[in-house]
């Protein structure tokens, strides 16, 4: 299924995870499957967070970019318009582009 991440963006033109395990390196056309990191002052919401569309109003554009994915193995949360609306956490994610 095709979905949209925001990603923050790095000199190296590699992307990464805006909070959980934000040392982690990725890059367009690889798949990659979710790791479990409980992280303290987050609620545990393991996998891939994505979007139905690329709006994330709560979210700061702030040296991060929005990203079309391919994911797999996914669950759908409806959330708040003032969250995006429609979202996904799915266990298998692949950057396609950055848009």
């Amino acid at each position: 299924m095709i979905a949209y991440k925001l990603f923050r963006k790095r000199t190296d033109n590699t992307y990464g995870p805006l909070f959980i395990n934000r040392k982690q390196r990725l890059e367009k056309d690889v798949w990659y499957f979710a790791e479990d990191h409980k992280t303290k002052g987050y609620a545990h919401r393991p996998g891939w967070h994505a979007c139905a569309e690329p709006i994330a109003p709560h979210l700061s554009k702030k040296g991060r970019v929005w990203c079309k994915v391919k994911i797999n193995d996914l669950v759908r949360h409806q959330r708040p318009e003032s969250q995006g609306g429609l979202w996904f956490t799915a266990n298998v994610l692949k950057i396609i582009e950055e848009l």
